[in-house]
């Protein structure tokens, strides 16, 4: 009988070691809401990857595939749709670039949404896309 109760306390105070080292549930961070973006050239250049939405900044995460000479422009857009920030690739030729950016948006909430562009090699657009934040 001893010897049941002693391996069912011993139970119990393992038990309860192992929750009180465990961390909280709530302790833990929520994690940056993100969004996919591609947007190609209508012939054979292209980027893709992912936006992240931080509070004052999006970061960027991705390639571009340059066939001929490209860049891409990345735009960050507020509530009021004005212009918070932007960055862009050099001018890229016949090659697969790594697209790895911040794009500033330094207001309360950051940007509400991002314009990718695939530019020519005079940095005029050939094609953009919009992309929302979403929560």
């Amino acid at each position: 009988m001893k010897t049941h109760l002693a391996a069912a306390v011993g139970s119990v105070v393992l038990t309860a070691g192992t929750l009180l080292g465990a961390p909280a549930a709530g302790a833990q961070t929520a994690a940056y809401p993100t969004s996919p973006f591609y947007v190609d050239d209508y012939a054979a250049s292209y980027a893709y990857g992912t936006l992240t939405w931080y509070n004052r900044s999006v970061g960027v995460d991705g390639t571009l595939q340059a066939v001929g000479c490209r860049r891409v422009w990345f735009g960050a857009y507020g509530a009021s749709d004005k212009l918070l920030g932007t960055r862009s690739t050099s001018t890229q030729c016949n090659t697969t670039y790594p697209l790895k950016t911040g794009i500033p948006a330094d207001v309360t909430g950051g940007a509400t949404y991002v314009i990718v562009c695939i530019d020519d090699h005079n940095a005029q657009p050939i094609k953009c896309e919009r992309y929302d934040r979403r929560p």
